[in-house]
């Protein structure tokens, strides 16, 4: 960061994934509490001039709140990198990383962490029957925010027809049931979990409407399953590589203890709108929206 006395953050948002809306959310939120700390804010509607438009502003940061691909998969990043613009959140390998899921539960399992089955399939071979006995969960392997996903539930005939935009390639990953919780990690902190409460599966509207779920945090679980979900997602922010902040999801089945909580995904680039979970676990903990944010550009560095 350079010495001026307003450091100049340019703050990314929009971009050219299915999740542009959620972003752009997440960087007028975070742009907002960024110049009620003081800072020099210029917002960026990231399109495919991103360099173009950097090197005019000459920012001292760029503030990462570009969600899915190219924004949150390690693209980006590299872009920063090579420009040497210094960036928040995780660097080029831990953002490619954690935005493959099978990739992801193969450095879970790689630490001991648990994990539900799943395998990646040709979205062709869902037209000759189920790929796995159902109850299952049908999903993107690169994306977020619930962006095309499907649960096949017991009792289903045959796989349902998917949507044109899905992709080539999907992850079918066995049905965790029981309760949908997620821990947020900062720096080296795990701050607490949030019970995500829902009438229904825990879809995009769920995420994103108002009304949509509802968050118990901290979340009203036995201490030992509290402490696992703490513990867990702090290990896998670690073994990814992760910087800055993450937040990891997890199921937790009550009636198996212990043995029935599970690892989901962990994400680099967590929301930041009206309704996201990471602020507001921020706030249970004493840790201010303006106050994270800061962290996060004075966090921020090339070559990670």
């Amino acid at each position: 960061m350079s010495s001026r006395a307003l450091p100049k953050v340019a703050v990314l948002m929009g971009g050219i994934s299915a999740e542009r809306e959620v972003s752009l959310s997440t960087g007028r939120g975070c742009a907002a509490a960024l110049r009620n700390e003081g800072f020099e804010v210029v917002e960026v509607d990231c399109d495919r001039d991103l360099a173009a438009r950097l090197s005019e502003i000459s920012p001292d940061v760029a503030f990462n709140a570009l969600h899915g691909p190219m924004g949150e998969d390690g693209a980006v990043q590299g872009l920063l990198e090579w420009m040497g613009v210094p960036y928040t959140h995780s660097g080029v390998l831990a953002s490619a990383l954690a935005m493959d899921k099978e990739r992801t539960k193969a450095v879970y399992r790689n630490i001991g962490l648990p994990v539900a089955d799943s395998r990646l399939v040709c979205k062709a071979e869902l037209s000759g029957g189920h790929p796995m006995v159902p109850p299952y969960v049908i999903k993107p392997y690169n994306e977020g925010s619930s962006v095309g996903v499907y649960l096949v539930a017991e009792g289903e005939n045959a796989p349902p027809a998917l949507a044109d935009t899905m992709p080539d390639i999907l992850m079918v990953e066995a049905f965790a049931p029981g309760r949908e919780l997620t821990t947020t990690v900062l720096g080296d902190r795990a701050l607490t979990v949030t019970d995500i409460v829902t009438d229904d599966w825990y879809d995009y509207d769920a995420k994103y409407k108002p009304g949509g779920s509802r968050h118990v945090v901290p979340a009203d679980i036995p201490q030992d399953i509290f402490d696992a979900c703490l513990d867990y997602a702090l290990r896998a922010h670690r073994a990814l590589g992760c910087r800055g902040v993450s937040r990891t999801d997890f199921r937790w089945d009550s009636s198996r203890g212990l043995a029935g909580l599970v690892l989901l995904e962990t994400n680099t680039q967590p929301g930041m709108t009206p309704t996201s979970l990471t602020p507001e676990q921020g706030e249970s903990v004493g840790i201010p929206f303006g106050a994270m944010c800061r962290f996060l550009v004075e966090d921020a560095s090339c070559n990670r």
